[in-house]
């Protein structure tokens, strides 16, 4: 699994994908899917998007990953997730081809998802690109519309080195004379955009030129207003589609966690003190996390973080403010982050405590804390998933 072992557990091509669901009879060729891929806000524009949708009346499928509670986290309908029953008797049925194709976690899980979708009659799948896009798992599937959200350095070792590099394998979802929808850009990834839409006959929207104003939305984070408008693009522009009016795309803003059940982004643990959990996990989404912890009142910031082991971790640090206290951990996986490391680099530079669970982390922020004291809890999915 990638959540455990990285990039040894990555199969970057699509043949194993395709040959499980020609056995599952192509389920992907009969749903209408919108394809969301990019560096940071995938899971929020995904249950954005499914969540307006279902304020419509339709049936809709949401795949995204990873799962922070429950492998079933990761399909669901209506945000209904699928039945134990369904699982067991997916990997039952089709255990020997899972075994003879060698098929990694995630392109089984993929397969999964789209047959599940198909046998339910699902209306529409908003489907989450699991990693870059180009010759990811999901990629083999013929959208209605391809979603990009943004580009930001996240395992360069595998997508490139370059925003350019990066983009370019993300802009691997963007398919022949579909329209293509793009959330923000440098002048480095428009580039590269344009020229795979160009290639593709793609028309290419982008959402600074449709979309302007501020939205309402139980999806906290000031993060979510970029993604807010993404979605709100989409939705307007595939109006024909879609047949979508403003009061569905206002309602399902402000009933994204009702109504498709979305965890860990911006989410309140508690009050006194004020504990807020996030995902992101790479310096491009924690600059937005920093942004907005500067925006709250507090006396005291008490930081429970940790880390997987291909993360700029330096760099995430330094967007906090040095008179923060600490609390450093490693999630429990073997991707960890040592804790050693961070003690070595760290024991004489900040106002900081060590713990080798992210358990004794959060108890000792909480033992510390006051109620005028804001903690926050990030740095990995993995942080989020123990602490919820």
């Amino acid at each position: 699994m990638f959540q455990n072992i990285g990039n040894l557990a990555l199969r970057l091509k699509l043949d194993n994908t395709l040959a499980l669901c020609q056995k599952l009879g192509n389920p992907q060729e009969k749903l209408k899917i919108i394809h969301v891929g990019g560096t940071n806000g995938k899971g929020s524009t995904c249950a954005l998007l499914a969540s307006c949708l279902k304020e419509k009346g339709y049936k809709v499928g949401l795949f995204s990953s990873p799962h922070l509670k429950d492998f079933r986290e990761r399909i669901k309908i209506n945000g209904k997730t699928c039945s134990k029953k369904y699982v067991v008797e997916f990997v039952r049925e089709n255990k020997e081809t899972l075994e003879n194709l060698n098929l990694s976690f995630f392109e089984m899980t993929t397969a999964m998802a789209l047959d599940y979708f198909h046998q339910k009659k699902v209306d529409w799948v908003i489907l989450e690109v699991g990693l870059g896009g180009r010759l990811d798992a999901t990629n083999i599937v013929k959208p209605k519309a391809s979603v990009i959200t943004n580009i930001g350095l996240d395992h360069q070792k595998i997508l490139g080195e370059t925003l350019g590099e990066i983009a370019a394998e993300k802009a691997g979802i963007i398919k022949q004379n579909t329209p293509v929808f793009v959330g923000e850009t440098t002048a480095e990834t428009k580039k590269v955009f344009k020229k795979i839409a160009k290639q593709k006959n793609a028309p290419i929207f982008w959402v600074e030129k449709f979309s302007k104003k501020d939205f309402q939305s139980d999806l906290k984070g000031l993060y979510q207003q970029k993604n807010m408008h993404l979605a709100y693009t989409v939705l307007t522009q595939l109006k024909k589609e879609l047949k979508l009016k403003e009061k569905h795309i206002e309602k399902g803003f402000s009933r994204v966690v009702k109504n498709t059940g979305f965890m860990g982004r911006w989410q309140v643990l508690g009050k006194k003190p004020l504990t807020i959990a996030d995902v992101a996990h790479n310096t491009h989404g924690m600059l937005e996390i920093s942004r907005q912890l500067k925006e709250i009142k507090y006396k005291k910031l008490h930081l429970v973080l940790g880390f997987v082991n291909d993360k700029k971790v330096e760099e995430i640090i330094d967007l906090f403010p040095k008179n923060a206290v600490f609390h450093f951990c490693q999630p429990n996986t073997e991707r960890k982050f040592p804790i050693e490391k961070l003690k070595e680099k760290y024991e004489n530079n900040l106002d900081c405590l060590f713990y080798s669970s992210v358990s004794e982390a959060y108890l000792s922020a909480q033992k510390k804390a006051n109620n005028k004291d804001l903690i926050f809890i990030g740095g990995s999915n993995y942080v989020v998933s123990e602490i919820l």
